[in-house]
């Protein structure tokens, strides 16, 4: 029996007890302030990263993997006795990480390697890994175990609320003046992943009425379908996480075995920090 291995990058938002348990290897996002860079993972988490922003009052920049990074992935895997190896990566919209696994895989001329562009991001592509590395650890072929992460692909929502507009106009994303004008307001932006890209869908006053909404907004998406997998993502709110859950399960039937997560650096830099989100994986 082939033995297919899985890789992503840290952008997956997969907590680390979940890919250790599928052996899933996350390569991991760089983030880089003007004096320092950091590894997504190893020496920065979203609660450091917010503490340095806020002393600096300056956002990073964020680095893709090297290729080298992804090679030394894919040698690790193959050493540990991988025939094949399946490697999904955030989404080639937002970043140059797709680029780079697919150019580490000429340093392996010969083996099989492929890599998919999971044109999501977070748990949305945490789901996607999971569903491949599930499939692998049945035995199925590289072929398969990639259908079964486009397939999951498809059936994924991706909703979250920001709690400030202030990194946004960090970024120059938006202006300063419109940054304070939106939060003295109580102005809530809805996230949602749309053609691969994080994208503003609504602006919503009050956060009460932005999570309600939220709400809405996953009750059509599920539209009597069953929830097959559930993740709450946030940046430094692990509270309001706790909130959102608590709300979205009184009202949707949750699995139960649930994921909460953070978002990880490479993403909640774009979004800020207090950030609350919720993946749903339907049938």
């Amino acid at each position: 029996m082939n033995k297919t291995a899985i890789v992503t990058d840290s952008d997956s938002s997969l907590p680390v007890q979940l890919a250790e348990k599928y052996s899933i290897k996350q390569v991991p996002i760089t983030i880089n302030f003007e004096d320092s860079s950091y590894t997504t993972g190893v020496d920065i988490d979203d609660r450091l990263l917010f503490e340095i922003i806020d002393q600096k009052r300056k956002l990073p920049t964020t680095s893709a993997p090297s290729p080298g990074a992804f090679a030394s992935a894919y040698e690790n895997a193959f050493k540990g006795g991988a025939d094949s190896i399946v490697c999904i990566c955030v989404s080639s919209k937002i970043s140059a990480t797709y680029n780079s696994a697919v150019s580490a895989c000429e340093m392996f001329p010969g083996r099989e390697i492929k890599v998919i562009d999971s044109l999501n991001l977070s748990m949305g592509q945490g789901f996607m890994v999971l569903a491949a590395a599930e499939a692998a650890q049945q035995g199925a072929a590289s072929e398969e175990v990639i259908n079964q992460a486009i397939v999951t692909g498809r059936r994924v929502h991706v909703y979250a609320v920001l709690s400030t507009l202030k990194y946004l106009a960090m970024s120059g994303r938006i202006g300063k003046l419109a940054a304070g004008m939106g939060d003295t307001l109580n102005i809530k932006p809805i996230l949602t992943v749309r053609d691969g890209k994080l994208d503003l869908l609504e602006r919503i006053r009050t956060r009460k009425k932005a999570i309600e909404r939220a709400l809405e907004l996953c009750s059509s998406a599920v539209n009597g379908k069953t929830i097959e997998r559930v993740a709450f993502v946030h940046a430094n709110n692990q509270e309001g996480a706790q909130e959102l859950q608590n709300q979205l399960c009184s009202v949707l039937t949750c699995p139960s075995s649930i994921v909460t997560t953070e978002f990880t650096p490479g993403l909640s830099v774009h979004t800020g920090a207090g950030v609350v989100g919720v993946v749903l994986l339907t049938s």
